[in-house]
């Protein structure tokens, strides 16, 4: 069983940054691969990026050369670090992980976080 916890949503004004974490539970962490997911509202949840345990990387085109996404072993966490926001980035952002490689459809991912609200002010 995988815990994760999600951290560091708040309120941004366009252009500022944040950072997100996402911490885990249980001693498998370094076999799976982390992905943040996000939902605004009226919008189906769309990956944002994810990340191996070998350190491939996947983001949704929206986001590249914004957001980056990282990972400690040694911390057992996860981050997104989003710069340059944009109102459209508002939503609610949710970490998740999955045994598999890099997957961007949500139905592939087994463990869920209960998610942190992220809002980009214009």
């Amino acid at each position: 069983q995988v815990q994760l916890v999600e951290s560091g949503g708040g309120l941004v004004q366009a252009g500022g940054s944040l950072r997100l974490s996402c911490a885990t539970s249980g001693r498998t962490f370094n076999i799976y691969t982390m992905g943040w997911f996000r939902q605004a509202p009226g919008k189906q949840r769309e990956l944002v990026a994810a990340i191996t345990s070998g350190g491939s990387t996947n983001y949704a085109d929206s986001v590249k050369g914004r957001f980056t996404i990282s990972r400690d072993k040694a911390q057992n966490t996860v981050f997104l670090q989003m710069n340059s926001l944009k109102p459209e980035d508002t939503a609610d952002y949710y970490c998740a992980a999955t045994k598999w490689g890099l997957r961007s459809r949500g139905d592939e991912y087994d463990y869920w976080g209960q998610g942190t609200q992220v809002t980009v002010s214009s």
